[in-house]
């Protein structure tokens, strides 16, 4: 089992950055993959970015990619979400999850999840 915490979140105008970190307890934590989603107010949770426990990263390549970077400290227990250039829709609720041995855009393959950090980005 895992326990998640986001932190980093705030309110920053367009075009600035944040980075968001995800702090796991536990002492596997390299055989877990941990994503990153979203949620607005009156939307369905969108997937945002995963670092794999295999290795490796995805994005959603419509919405974030080339300003959003994902990483991960196995030392330190935590993955960072480096946010860049960011615009007035990344406003949401960020959430990290955790996957065990697995992982993938779908929030449905992630069963430990965060309580979430709010991000508002005025324009």
């Amino acid at each position: 089992q895992v326990q998640l915490g986001e932190s980093g979140g705030g309110l920053v105008q367009a075009g600035a950055s944040l980075r968001l970190s995800c702090a796991a307890s536990g002492r596997t934590f390299s055989s877990f993959s941990i994503g990153w989603f979203r949620q607005a107010p009156g939307t369905e949770r969108e997937f945002v970015a995963a670092i794999l426990w295999s290795g490796g990263s995805i994005y959603n390549s419509g919405s974030v990619k080339g300003r959003f970077t994902i990483s991960r400290d196995n030392a330190k227990n935590t993955v960072a979400l480096q946010m860049n250039s960011l615009k007035p829709e990344d406003t949401a609720v960020y959430y990290c999850a955790a996957s065990l041995y697995g992982g993938g855009r779908n929030d449905a393959d992630y069963r430990y999840w965060g309580p979430g950090t709010q991000v508002t980005v005025s324009s």
